[in-house]
């Protein structure tokens, strides 16, 4: 986990056919605070203490609170606006996920960020779909919170 952020890939539209296999790298790190995940759990009305209670928490399997599986993946939206922009299009659509695993929890007060790596391009009417494989990962964690693989379309 020495790898330092890296800059935003910017490719053109006529580019995204031959993006395959195109790492792009690691975004900056974020912390993920108490104020956050309590905000989630109105949004969501998941109040379950793991998450919302830091003193019952200090008590339960992870020491303290953690973040929301799904808080964690949905901060992978700004983490992808930092990795990734394509010009020429007219429409830019977060399509969904294949696949999703949390692996690992997010403990209150811990700084994640995520890579990625577009793993697969395909054309649909209109544009192209890219596979991408997101990882978020904990500072100084042995495995990492977020595995997923997203998938983004593009319209000319």
């Amino acid at each position: 986990m020495d790898q330092t952020t890296t800059a935003k890939t910017l490719i053109g539209y006529e580019e995204l056919a031959n993006a395959a296999g195109m790492e792009l790298g690691f975004s900056d790190y974020r912390e993920v605070t108490q104020e956050q995940v309590n905000t989630f759990a109105d949004a969501t009305d998941d109040h379950q203490w793991i998450h919302t209670d830091p003193e019952k928490a200090k008590q339960g399997p992870f020491g303290g609170p953690i973040a929301h599986g799904y808080l964690t993946l949905s901060l992978q939206i700004a983490f992808w606006s930092e990795l990734f922009d394509v010009t020429g299009v007219k429409t830019k659509v977060n399509y969904g996920l294949e696949k999703v695993r949390f692996p690992s929890p997010v403990p209150v007060g811990a700084r994640i960020r995520m890579s990625a790596t577009i793993a697969d391009v395909t054309e649909v009417t209109g544009g192209y779909q890219i596979a991408v494989d997101q990882i978020v990962e904990v500072e100084g964690a042995p495995k990492p919170a977020v595995v997923a693989r997203g998938l983004y379309r593009f319209y000319a």
